[in-house]
């Protein structure tokens, strides 16, 4: 199934909580209500047409005013992908976890939250990754200043 068949299925399932689709790109995509991206994500997953039985990779970007997650679908069966993406805002970044969709998606939604500060709701053990459970801030966010000392060592950078 090409990009613009699986985004008219989107839209005729979930209306207006399918915000954008930009199919005239390389990588074409849909933008989904941030509310909505687990139910949608179940969709796709749980459809026999569409079968996307693997989260190749979630993402976490800063954008220019917002957060935002990037995911990466594929079908195995299908042999067809897809990206959502999802906007949250700076102050306040929340989403509905999809960890118990793609058993994959726990170590991504970490990874996001650790660099990001994005959380993940009803995830199962949503805690740093990468990084002490202490350290202060999101490293991969535009606005992170390095710290200059950590408990006591300085931080190289």
């Amino acid at each position: 199934m090409v990009p613009n068949e699986i985004h008219a299925r989107l839209s005729a399932k979930f209306g207006d909580r399918i915000v954008e689709f930009r199919g005239d790109i390389l990588d074409p995509y849909a933008v989904v209500a941030p509310a909505s991206i687990a139910e949608v994500c179940k969709y796709l997953y749980e459809d026999d047409d569409l079968k996307f039985d693997s989260l190749m990779c979630l993402s976490g970007v800063d954008g220019k005013t917002n957060l935002e997650v990037v995911y990466h679908l594929f079908s195995i069966p299908k042999r067809h992908k897809f990206i959502l993406k999802v906007e949250v805002p700076k102050e306040e970044p929340v989403l509905p976890t999809v960890s118990h969709i793609w058993r994959t998606a726990d170590w991504h939604e970490r990874e996001a939250y650790d660099l990001f500060g994005i959380r993940f709701d009803g995830h199962p053990d949503l805690r740093r990754i990468l990084l002490p459970d202490d350290w202060d801030g999101y490293p991969l966010r535009k606005d992170y200043v390095v710290q200059e000392y950590y408990h006591g060592m300085k931080v190289p950078y």
